[in-house]
């Protein structure tokens, strides 16, 4: 039985059995309907409906009253205590430039960073060629195990090497189709939906054309 006093919401989920169960109503009736479906000691109970008003620190406090009560309690005028320090607009760097004069590239050269390069379809091709091949995915969920654990050395490459979070479908068909079992065209694309559908790619719409990349997961071979 809950120990909450006043209103209270109940609330009992079971995803496997499909059941979504919300109460909401006073407490005792509430234990009274737990009671009566048999769902004591599953689920949970938080009470609602209670008043609280402002403190001057991060939390919150039940009123001990009416509305009154909160109003007398709430010191007017006073600054708050957890505002942090006060701002100090002469540690804030000023840089002014002409709309549209940014030059993102150097910015990015001067921190370091670098634009990732988009990999050329017959390195892709020749990298591949080099490596040795792959054992086959494990698993009743593998269509084409051999293919699919090729397609992963592919988006290892991609991600390790040039920073790609996806290729095209049509990168995927001209560097791999060999490897992929010979598919091209539409039979690629639907190959690779049965991936995506099972968690294994992610797809990436862009404009006119639509991207591959690989699920966190399976790039790591956990399934």
């Amino acid at each position: 039985m809950s120990k909450l006093r006043g209103n209270v919401r109940y609330r009992f989920r079971s995803d496997e059995h499909d059941i979504n169960v919300l109460l909401e109503g006073d407490s005792s009736w509430v234990d009274d309907r737990v009671k009566e479906l048999g769902l004591e000691g599953v689920g949970w109970s938080m009470p609602i409906g209670s008043e609280v008003i402002a403190t001057n620190s991060s939390g919150v406090v039940p009123a001990k009253g009416g509305p009154k009560d909160a109003l007398d309690d709430s010191p007017m005028g006073e600054k708050p205590l957890d505002m942090g320090p006060t701002p100090d607009p002469s540690r804030i760097p000023v840089v002014r430039r002409p709309i549209g004069q940014l030059d993102l590239q150097l910015e990015l050269d001067t921190i370091g960073l670098q634009l990732p390069a988009r990999p050329d379809p017959i390195e892709l091709m020749e990298a591949l060629d080099e490596m040795e091949e792959p054992l086959p995915i494990q698993g009743a969920m593998s269509i084409d195990p051999m293919a699919e654990a090729w397609l992963r050395e592919l988006m290892h490459l991609v991600v390790r090497e040039y920073g790609i979070t996806a290729l095209r479908t049509e990168v995927i068909e001209e560097v791999a189709s060999k490897k992929l079992g010979g598919r091209e065209g539409t039979a690629l694309e639907v190959w690779l939906e049965s991936l995506f559908g099972a968690g294994k790619l992610v797809k990436v719409h862009g404009g006119d054309a639509t991207g591959w990349g690989p699920s966190p997961a399976w790039l790591k071979g956990k399934f």
